[in-house]
C-alpha cells in the first residue's frame, strides 16, 4: 500500500538538474566555478560580459527544477531522490524513462554507468552509477512475494546516425517498426534473461565495448550515439513493467566543432535533430495534445510506449560549472528549463499567462493610442475651425448681399424721384 501510495504520489515527469565537479583540465586553465545551487531547487549561473565600452560586468542567470544537486552530491544521494520511485513504479505495470542531457563532457555518462576504473577527480574505483543501483533494487523488489513471479530480462542497444544496433549482439543493425496497433517493435533486438546484478553489469560491459565515442573540442572520449537500456518486467511472455535507461549523446553547436572531418559534423547533425524532437514530444505530452510527432527521429520513434498511456520520467540535466563552458551550460537549462514550463499543465496558470500577457499588451497600446489621440486632436481643432470659418464668411457673404441688394433698391427709388 505503501508503494501503491508513492507511485500514485510521483508525478509524471521531473527535471532535476546535476552539476559535475571542475575538472583536472579547467583547473590547470584558472576555470572559475560560475554556478551556485540554492534551496535544493535553484540555479544560478552568473555570466561575465562586456559593455559597448569593454567593462565587463555579471549577469546573473535564475533557473527553478523540481530538484537540483550540488557538485559534492554523489550517484546515490541522487539515485535515492530520482531513480527509486522510477523502480516502484516499473513494479506497478507503469513504463518509466530516465534521461540523461546535456553538453559533450558534463557527466552524463559518469552518472549513468558510474566509473570502474579511478578516472575521477578523488581516484575512486567501484562508483556505482544510475543503471547499478537501479537494477540492485530492483532484484531486492523482485523478491517480494507478490513480484516472485515476474521474470527479469535486459536489453541494449544504441542509436547511432538513425540507425540502430544491437549491442549485445555484435552492433547488428535493427529495424524499427510499427504494427497494425500502432506498437513500434524492434525486429533483431536481443533479449537476455538475468537473474543476478552480475549477469546486468557483464551485459552492460559487453555493450559498452561496440559503443561508437569519439574525439571533440570538450572531451578525449565523448559518446557519439544515444545509448539505451531496457529492463523488461514479464510474466508468461506479456510485459509488466518496463525501465529505459537512456545516456543521450552529447549536445553541441556546429561552430563548436574543431574536427572539420564530414562524418563529425554528421554525427553533430543528427544528435541536435534527435534532440529536438524530444524536446517536441515532451511537449507535445505535457500539454496533453492528440497528435505526439514520435516520427521526429528514431529515438522518440523507439521510445513511443514510453511516452504513452501509464509512464513516468525523469529527465536529468548535467551542467558543467566552469567559465569556459557558461554557454554550453546556459543552453541546456533554457532547455530544461522549458520542458519544466511546459510540464505545469494547470489550466488556471495558463489562463492567468494569456490574462497578463493580454494586460501587458493593454498597457503597451495604451501610450500609443493615447499619444495617436493627442495627434489627432489639432486636427480635428483645425478641421472645426475651418467649418466655422466658413459658415461665417457664408453668414457675411449673404448679409452683405441682402445689404448691396437694400442699397441698390434705395438708389433705383432716389433716381426715380
Amino acid at each position: 500500500q505503501i508503494s501503491k501510495a508513492l507511485f500514485d504520489l510521483t508525478p509524471k515527469i521531473r527535471v532535476i538538474v546535476r552539476k559535475r565537479p571542475l575538472t583536472r583540465k579547467e583547473l590547470s586553465k584558472n576555470d572559475t566555478d560560475v554556478v551556485d545551487i540554492k534551496d535544493g531547487n535553484t540555479v544560478i549561473v552568473k555570466e561575465t560580459k562586456t559593455k559597448v565600452d569593454l567593462t565587463k560586468f555579471v549577469e546573473e542567470h535564475n533557473f527553478t527544477f523540481d530538484a537540483a544537486f550540488d557538485s559534492d552530491c554523489n550517484n546515490e544521494q541522487l539515485y535515492i531522490s530520482a531513480i527509486r520511485p522510477l523502480v516502484n513504479a516499473a513494479f506497478h505495470k507503469a513504463k518509466t524513462t530516465c534521461f540523461a542531457y546535456g553538453q559533450t563532457g558534463s557527466g552524463k555518462t559518469f552518472t549513468m554507468m558510474g566509473d570502474m576504473h579511478g578516472d575521477n577527480k578523488d581516484n575512486k574505483k567501484n562508483i556505482p552509477g544510475l543503471y547499478l543501483l537501479a537494477v540492485q533494487d530492483l532484484f531486492s523488489m523482485a523478491q517480494y512475494p507478490e513480484y516472485q513471479h515476474l521474470e527479469v530480462y535486459v536489453s541494449f542497444y544504441e542509436i547511432y546516425c538513425g540507425k540502430l544496433h544491437d549491442l549485445l549482439n555484435d552492433r547488428n543493425l535493427l529495424q524499427a517498426r510499427e504494427d497494425a496497433k500502432q506498437n513500434v517493435n524492434i525486429v533483431g533486438l536481443s533479449e537476455k534473461q538475468v537473474t543476478s546484478v552480475e549477469e546486468v553489469m557483464q551485459a552492460i560491459t559487453h555493450g559498452l565495448s561496440f559503443r561508437v565515442t569519439g574525439q571533440t573540442g570538450a572531451n578525449l572520449d565523448s559518446s557519439r550515439s544515444h545509448a539505451i537500456l531496457q529492463i523488461n518486467l514479464k510474466y508468461n511472455n506479456k510485459l509488466h513493467g518496463k525501465m529505459s535507461f537512456i545516456d543521450l549523446a552529447g549536445s553541441e553547436r556546429g561552430a563548436d566543432v574543431t574536427d572539420s572531418s564530414k562524418q563529425t559534423r554528421l554525427d553533430g547533425a543528427e544528435i541536435n535533430k534527435s534532440l529536438l524532437a524530444l524536446k517536441e514530444c515532451i511537449r507535445a505530452l505535457d500539454q496533453d495534445k492528440k497528435h505526439t510527432p514520435f516520427r521526429g527521429s528514431k529515438l522518440t520513434l523507439v521510445l513511443k510506449d514510453s511516452f504513452t498511456k501509464n509512464c513516468k520520467t525523469v529527465m536529468i540535466a548535467n551542467i558543467s560549472p566552469s567559465s569556459g563552458n557558461c554557454e554550453h551550460t546556459l543552453n541546456t537549462l533554457r532547455y530544461s528549463d522549458r520542458v519544466k514550463e511546459l510540464k505545469r499543465d494547470d489550466k488556471q496558470s495558463i489562463q492567468q499567462n494569456m490574462t497578463l500577457a493580454e494586460l501587458q499588451a493593454q498597457q503597451l497600446m495604451l501610450p500609443r493610442q493615447a499619444q495617436n489621440a493627442t495627434r489627432a486632436q489639432p486636427v480635428n481643432e483645425n478641421i472645426n475651425l475651418q467649418t466655422q470659418n466658413l459658415e461665417l464668411i457664408k453668414k457675411q457673404s449673404n448679409s452683405s448681399s441682402q445689404s448691396n441688394g437694400s442699397q441698390y433698391a434705395i438708389n433705383l427709388s432716389l433716381i426715380h424721384i
